[in-house]
């Protein structure tokens, strides 16, 4: 008890919590498609590999967001852009809701959408700067457990779509983004210094990093294994194992809620361990799982693979957040939008990956092995690097020159 009345007396509490309630839904809108891509590729005859696409259409848009979004969170404050960013999000919303009668329309609904992804790079910088140093992993971990959106997106928007239709659950969505804007308005803090009189040019220049490179491609790894996979196990659970439309989504719904909430653990165990510990070791688990998976076993089965595969990619997300701010505190805003732009990128591939070779090969097998390779990958370079030192330092405020 006495350890969460220092935190909560250690930074702006109301500020953190519009952060989390604002990346929550905003998330949650970032996933409707994909909550309704059943519906949606029934309705439409889609195949796997158009299935795919449709999917991470959002993802795409969300990636090519983050990094402006992030520029302009450092420019001129989280606050503001993010009160301008969900009043943006609500304009997909009405679109879907009256319109998205044609595929054409559908892809240009799921590119806005992408407004609503790119919040990752405003609520977690807001997040960070409003409390200190010691805390930034567990803050981090608060924060972007706004993933949990995709939970309220799969349980309910397939129930919502078989009762009322699809287009209707777009504007259901808009209700709880109002409530949210409210709330946000009158919580949240502007932080109290703020970056001014840089040039483009110089906010971008920690991107050029290294070190930020290569939290980029973990981060695309973790994050977007989590993102991608949450996109399309939908479509998964209905082709592989003909599931009912409602039923895709609670099962989907059983893999991701436990991941959603444990993102502030992975912070918590980086803080105490070392984020680059925690890290690579949750990489290997992932590799080994996937390779599991690409069996294709039975639904009983791979049920459970799904949601350890999902719990480890989300500790994995917290892991990468917690040596982020640590290395760019002064720039984390353009810093976060970066890495968070790469996480959605390799979302956007997961499920053009899957469903690509699903048509070509027909199989999913081939896309679960890939992905099983790449993790492996992903962890031989973290190992390989000089991130591993980090796992060492216990000091949270970490120093580390770029090679």
């Amino acid at each position: 008890m006495k350890k969460i009345k220092e935190f909560l007396s250690a930074g702006h509490f109301p500020t953190l919590l519009s952060a989390f309630l604002y990346f929550d839904f905003s998330f949650m809108v970032w996933m409707l498609l994909a909550a309704l891509g059943v519906f949606l590729s029934e309705e439409f005859g889609l195949n796997p590999a158009q299935k795919g696409l449709m999917v991470s259409v959002p993802l795409l848009g969300g990636t090519l967001l983050r990094i402006p979004m992030g520029l302009l969170s450092d420019r001129f404050g989280s606050r503001r852009v993010a009160l301008t960013g969900m009043v943006l999000t609500m304009l997909p919303l009405f679109l879907g809701w009256q319109f998205g009668n044609s595929m054409t329309e559908i892809f240009a609904i799921g590119l806005l959408l992408g407004i609503a992804g790119s919040s990752f790079a405003v609520a977690l910088p807001l997040a960070s700067r409003s409390y200190s140093a010691k805390y930034q992993g567990l803050v981090m971990g608060i924060a972007g457990a706004g993933n949990s959106g995709s939970v309220i997106a799969t349980l309910f928007a397939p129930d919502l779509a078989r009762s009322f239709g699809w287009h209707a659950v777009f504007g259901f969505a808009l209700i709880p983004m109002v409530l949210v804007f409210i709330f946000f308005y009158f919580f949240a803090k502007e932080e109290k210094v703020q970056p001014s009189g840089k040039t483009i040019l110089e906010y971008l220049a920690p991107v050029k990093s290294r070190d930020a490179m290569i939290f980029s491609f973990l981060y695309s790894i973790t994050f977007g294994g989590f993102v991608g996979l949450a996109s399309f196990l939908p479509i998964f659970f209905y082709d592989q194992y003909g599931a009912d439309k409602v039923a895709t989504g609670l099962y989907t719904t059983y893999c991701i809620i436990g991941a959603s909430m444990i993102r502030p653990f992975g912070g918590y165990l980086s803080d105490k361990f070392g984020g680059a510990t925690v890290l690579c070791f949750v990489l290997l688990l992932v590799s080994m799982i996937f390779f599991g998976i690409s069996t294709l076993p039975s639904l009983g089965l791979v049920l459970p693979l799904f949601i350890l595969l999902m719990l480890c990619l989300g500790l994995g997300n917290g892991s990468v957040f917690q040596l982020v701010p640590s290395r760019f505190k002064k720039d984390i805003g353009i810093v976060t939008g970066f890495v968070g732009a790469f996480g959605g990128f390799g979302g956007f591939l997961v499920p053009n990956l899957l469903g690509s070779l699903k048509s070509a090969w027909g199989t999913y097998s081939a896309g679960f092995t890939i992905l099983g390779v790449i993790v492996l990958i992903g962890a031989a370079v973290l190992y390989g690097t000089n991130f591993y030192v980090w796992s060492r330092i216990e000091d949270s405020q970490l120093e580390i020159e770029t090679a």
